[in-house]
């Protein structure tokens, strides 16, 4: 492997460490200080890169019927689905330099991260049968329920076809400020 090859690879592994940090510095105050005590159990180097995020809702209806009754829930789901890819998939295979151009050949895009914005989640309206005990499960079900279906609607709106230009143009200007004048992706 050529020394300006390792050079875009250690450049890729920059880039995805300086991403993380930023999401961990940036956040709504800026700084995040945990309550004490914190216990480290894990520590995990990361080299996903996210290039993009849906924030959706949607509205699920779940109910279980019962011998004397139905018990049924409302919920409002607000849900942020990331998408991008993992540069720690990147090998020198995947990287071809030729004079002052680059060729690179990036992994597939994943979801990165799926879940629901539990201050923006909220029961909107819950009913159970006079004779029927509540189910203590009803709205977990509900929770899941509406997760799956903001996931299945951000496949289904293209987020891996719009994280992977993302990744593209992202890794494309740094590759450009790195000093190549010719950046492909193959």
């Amino acid at each position: 492997m050529t020394a300006k090859a390792l050079r875009v690879l250690a450049g890729l592994g920059i880039l995805a460490v300086t991403f993380v940090a930023g999401l961990w510095i940036g956040g709504p105050s800026g700084k995040r200080e945990p309550d004490p005590p914190v216990i480290l159990k894990q520590v995990q180097a990361l080299s996903e890169l996210a290039t993009i995020k849906y924030v959706m809702s949607k509205v699920v209806t779940h109910e279980i019927e019962k011998t004397f009754g139905r018990d049924k829930i409302l919920l409002v789901g607000q849900g942020v689905v990331k998408a991008g890819i993992d540069l720690g998939k990147v090998t020198a295979q995947d990287v071809r330099v030729s004079g002052t151009g680059i060729s690179l050949h990036l992994p597939k895009t994943a979801v990165t991260d799926a879940y629901l914005d539990e201050k923006q989640t909220f029961v909107y309206d819950r009913r159970t049968g006079f004779f029927v005990r509540p189910d203590k499960d009803l709205e977990t079900e509900a929770r899941r329920m509406a997760r799956e279906a903001i996931l299945t609607a951000a496949h289904a709106s293209g987020i891996h076809k719009e994280a992977e230009a993302r990744a593209r143009e992202v890794i494309g200007k740094v590759l450009m400020a790195a000093g190549f004048e010719r950046v492909e992706f193959y």
